[in-house]
């Protein structure tokens, strides 16, 4: 009978699930995803990701050991569709729950450092500590970069202007004004079905393929909506919408170190200021350019995560419905 217990998190309201002891197999984390897209993993992705179980827009983590001893551990991130190759949410929220269940020591006042292993290379969760409580994290993402600008594309709400960038994912960026729309919850059906139809335009695109072909491909669509600026820099609100039509309830941490990156690019945002970055339901992240590479920058993105509660899940035998199901 299939039986897992989980501990659930959430990152400025976007959910993540974490599992231990999943069946994962190889000798990376990047070589377990791709094991775990056809094998038993799988099946215990859907078990726990779709209804009834959970829901067409939720998020988890599978935790595996690490490449080698220089990280804490290792993760597969998945979601409705399948496994994605980088999680800035999750990787705040891994890092509150490492630091919560002692698997990574902490001080009760300073930082811990908590080293990770995703599909996309080594990250870190920088988790800050006042009083022995955990009062912020900071996801250091791999390098990202611009990939292509200014790509014309006709959509079925008129021509627009995308750009593809790298966070961890590749990410196609462009305007919510561009289609006619703004981040707001009113938006949110005509988000999705615009961000679906773009991620899929694109997916193909020469510039989305990258060197190594498991990070190819179009992974979401991030519509912006400029909201000016605040005294340390840019000030826009965002909406992610990823894998098949998933939103992203946070600021998304990978998304949010793409337009780091781009806007990095630009000059919009220069060493030493903040990227004030907002969600469609208002929660916040704040970003910054940590350090420039020959190609971009590194990111760092500043949220919070908090415990949701434990589960413990189990398949009845006579349950005909042990894959779940999806209605998007």
């Amino acid at each position: 009978m299939m039986h897992w217990k989980t501990e659930d998190w959430h990152t400025a309201g976007e959910p993540f699930r974490i599992v231990l002891d999943a069946p994962t197999e190889g000798g990376t984390v990047a070589a377990r995803r791709v094991e775990a897209m056809t094998g038993r993993a799988d099946a215990v992705r859907r078990f726990l990701c779709l209804e009834p179980r959970g829901h067409d827009d939720m998020y988890g983590g599978f935790i595996t050991p690490p490449d080698d001893d220089g990280a804490d551990f290792g993760v597969l991130f998945w979601h409705k569709d399948g496994f994605s190759t980088a999680c800035g949410h999750g990787t705040m929220a891994l890092g509150a729950w490492a630091v919560r269940t002692g698997r990574v020591a902490a001080p009760d006042d300073g930082e811990a450092l908590v080293t990770i292993d995703v599909p996309s290379g080594r990250v870190q969760a920088r988790v800050q500590r006042s009083g022995g409580t955990t009062t912020g994290v900071v996801f250091r993402n791999v390098p990202s970069r611009v990939l292509a600008t200014g790509i014309p594309l006709s959509t079925s709400r008129g021509d627009v202007v995308v750009d593809l960038v790298f966070g961890g994912a590749v990410y196609a960026t462009l305007p919510a004004a561009s289609l006619g729309l703004t981040v707001t919850p009113a938006d949110t059906t005509e988000l999705i079905r615009l961000g679906r139809e773009i991620k899929w335009a694109l997916n193909d695109h020469p510039a989305a393929q990258l060197a190594d072909d498991r990070l190819s491909g179009v992974y979401g669509t991030i519509l912006v909506d400029d909201l000016g600026r605040t005294a340390d820099g840019p000030w826009q609100r965002n909406v992610t919408v990823f894998a098949d039509g998933e939103v992203d309830r946070s600021p998304c941490g990978s998304g949010t170190a793409a337009r780091v990156a781009l806007l990095a690019h630009t000059g919009e945002l220069a060493d030493g200021e903040v990227l004030t970055h907002d969600s469609i339901i208002g929660t916040r992240f704040l970003a910054r350019v940590a350090e420039r590479t020959a190609d971009g920058v590194v990111p760092e993105v500043a949220g919070q995560a908090y415990r949701v509660g434990a589960c413990e899940f189990e398949l009845d035998p006579a349950d005909p419905l042990a894959e779940g199901f999806s209605l998007r």
